[in-house]
């Protein structure tokens, strides 16, 4: 059965593509924003439209419900989509907890591990029955290109989904596949947090091309022209890494240069050449400024959460230590605390069958 409501929780970039496209799909699309960003709306407030161009659906599209209250918002639809940086995981964890439902569910849009956060989070609020689950990647490489206009230049075709608990997968997967036809399943939210790619891509490509960003104020094409063969051979050590933290845990995950190729970035072949006949990439120029997501939340919830939960299963990752390491310097924080690691997962002190039997059943102890 199609489905025929969606609430989007977010209003950045992708929150603003999704709610459109999916709303000139014919979806009833719910669209909040939290406490302190509700001006990311006021471009659309009276009109209640966002114009969507690019490879997607294009028009106007008049979303059904804009809002700022989150109970009206969880209210209108059973499947809620997070489309938020990291970061923002816990403060919305934190609000929608008092007023989700059991038989929801919540998809983090990319998660990151932020499933397990949120099971965490909605344990210790005494919030029961809703399912969790996540995405590798954002499902589209899209921008706003002016307050009430976002542009997608392109649509990832091979969107891959992990579910918390792993029992419901068929069931979110039956939900969510007619909104992002080509979606297929990783065994658990595990598997997926850890195939994610803009962590082992963007901390290394910043740092490695930190001083240009600066000089240029970003204004280089940061696929085409940062990551250059040499950047290329760090980014896959750091994936390297990765894969061996998921070869530990039971998954035999693809390297970033196939995984990009499945993903409908570009042709087959190692990361350089994937990512330079890359038409969607190549299109994205760097960060205006080392204070970046690409930085900020790469970082803390993404190497740094990984390697917190490599050190839990004895598997070593000195590449990633040291982008964490160089890079609290230059963020000015540090990333090994400013993220999560194995305690906001709520996996610390888990042995692997505690790990793989709370990634199925969503029940810990």
């Amino acid at each position: 059965m199609p489905t025929s409501s969606v609430t989007v929780l977010g209003g950045g970039n992708t929150a603003f593509s999704v709610a459109a496209n999916l709303t000139l799909k014919g979806v009833d699309v719910t669209l909040y924003e939290i406490s302190g960003f509700e001006g990311a709306l006021n471009p659309i407030k009276e009109s209640g439209v966002i114009h969507l161009v690019g490879v997607g659906k294009q028009g106007a599209a008049r979303i059904h419900r804009i809002t700022t209250d989150v109970g009206e918002a969880l209210n209108a639809s059973d499947l809620a989509l997070l489309i938020v940086p990291a970061y923002a995981h816990k403060p919305f964890a934190e609000v929608c907890a008092p007023h989700l439902r059991a038989g929801q569910t919540v998809v983090l849009m990319p998660g990151t591990l932020g499933t397990l956060e949120w099971a965490r989070i909605l344990r210790e609020a005494g919030t029961g029955g809703v399912t969790l689950a996540e995405v590798d990647t954002a499902p589209y490489v899209c921008r706003k290109t002016a307050p009430d206009t976002a542009t997608i230049w392109g649509i990832v075709s091979g969107l891959g989904l992990g579910v918390l608990p792993a029992t419901q997968t068929e069931r979110v997967l039956e939900q969510i596949a007619p909104l992002f036809p080509g979606i297929s399943p990783y065994p658990d939210a595990m598997a997926c947090g850890l195939a994610a790619m803009n962590p082992v891509v963007h901390p290394a490509g910043v740092l490695l091309n930190a001083g240009r960003v600066e000089y240029s104020h970003g204004e280089f094409y940061f696929y085409e022209e940062g990551v250059t063969p040499s950047v290329a051979k760090v980014i896959m050590q750091v994936d390297a890494e990765r894969r061996a933290i998921a070869s530990a845990l039971g998954y035999d995950l693809c390297a970033a240069d196939e995984a990009f190729h499945r993903a409908g970035f570009g042709p087959r072949g190692d990361l350089w050449a994937t990512i330079n006949g890359s038409y969607m990439l190549t299109r994205l120029k760097a960060p205006g400024s080392l204070d970046s997501r690409w930085l900020t939340e790469d970082i803390p919830y993404g190497l740094a959460a990984w390697s917190s939960v490599g050190a839990q299963y004895n598997v070593e990752t000195p590449t990633m230590r040291a982008l964490v390491d160089i890079g609290s310097v230059v963020m000015g924080l540090d990333g090994w605390t400013a993220g999560r690691g194995v305690g906001e997962l709520g996996i610390a002190g888990m042995d692997r069958q505690g790990l793989t039997a709370f990634l199925q059943r969503g029940e810990t102890g």
